[in-house]
């Protein structure tokens, strides 16, 4: 099997630690590995598979010469470096915002829409998190019964928003129950003019807000399942980050064009690729991040009929949003565009 050369730039942060686990996990066909990150992270030593690595400054030297890129360090290292990477030759898959939007650029979850990989021109964009695990749940119904409209109500772990916010809720958990002042300054953004305290609470805002007061996250789960699934529907959002250190959890409502009980929503649903339906209310098993954290699959449970319209479905969905809502969707990504052989433009 051919072996490839691999950089991923943003290697120490929270991704591109996820990464690294699921390049060794899955048998990634990496040749060599080449770790990049900012100034402050050079030199830095981390172990892949037996074999301990130093970290480098990302530049365009640095990521030249490779055949995939992963970038999991921000829009702006994004914008800034990979359309040189790309140009050079290197697939790029992009976990950041930039491109996501790019008419030219596939917005890509594998089980939703592979052959959108074929469409690259260098770059392929990973969808938000939220939106990832989202639309894993919302493609088979939509498959099977055409949704008309989605009202999407998310809770979301702090890791979403990286380490710092994740040492946020522990030291303000700590110092909540000494009856200490948690002195919050990181949530609901660190740029944000006032901060509010995450632990014992919850923050009906992630990101900035935009249009219509709808903030930026809420946009993104719109304009980015539109994109991905290929066609236009009523979708409106409430994103909220939740005390929880790891997995997205959704509150899912559908209007379907054609009516789905439970039991066949359950069938179809249980029948999707990287689904895994646990609904058993007389047992009480139901998803929850406990249960989701650390595994690759999305967990869809609390099926039920929507008892104020006609054709409507709720559902409960929840998925590790480092793994499937970020790190594992990118090396899924890359896999598909092996097995495709469109790893060149």
């Amino acid at each position: 099997m051919r072996r490839y050369r691999v950089a991923i730039v943003g290697a120490t942060g929270v991704v591109g630690q996820e990464l690294l686990k699921i390049l060794s996990e899955r048998d990634f066909p990496v040749g060599e590995l080449t770790l990049l990150a900012s100034a402050r992270s050079k030199g830095k030593q981390v172990e892949f598979r037996g074999e301990v690595l130093q970290v480098e400054e990302v530049s365009e030297g640095a990521i030249a010469g490779h055949d995939i890129v992963f970038f999991a360090a921000g829009a702006s290292v994004s914008r800034e470096f990979a359309q040189g990477a790309a140009q050079n030759g290197a697939l790029v898959i992009d976990n950041s915002s930039a491109f996501r939007m790019e008419p030219e650029v596939p917005l890509v979850v594998p089980q939703v829409n592979p052959d959108d990989i074929l469409k690259h021109k260098g770059i392929i964009a990973n969808p938000n998190c939220t939106t990832t695990i989202m639309v894993m749940a919302l493609k088979p119904i939509d498959d099977a019964a055409v949704v008309k409209r989605a009202v999407v109500s998310t809770y979301q772990a702090v890791s979403g928003a990286g380490v710092k916010a994740m040492d946020a809720l522990f030291r303000e958990s700590k110092a909540y129950l000494a009856g200490e002042e948690t002195h919050p300054g990181v949530l609901p953004s660190a740029s944000a003019p006032k901060h509010y305290q995450i632990a014992f609470n919850v923050i009906p805002q992630v990101d900035v807000f935009q249009d219509m007061m709808y903030t930026k996250e809420e946009w993104k789960t719109v304009h980015e399942t539109a994109k991905i699934m290929g066609r236009e529907f009523g979708i409106t959002a409430t994103t909220v980050r939740v005390p929880v250190e790891r997995s997205h959890s959704i509150s899912l409502n559908l209007e379907t064009r054609h009516k789905l009980t439970r039991e066949q929503a359950l069938e179809i649903l249980s029948k999707a690729p990287g689904i895994q339906v646990i609904d058993d209310p007389d047992e009480m098993l139901y998803p929850m991040p406990f249960s989701a954290s650390g595994t690759d699959l999305v967990q869809v449970g609390r099926v039920r009929e929507d008892n104020s319209i006609a054709s409507g479905l709720n559902l409960w969905v929840v998925g590790d949003q480092l793994r499937k809502g970020a790190a594992l969707n990118a090396v899924e990504i890359g896999e598909k565009a092996l097995e495709l052989e469109c790893l060149a433009r």
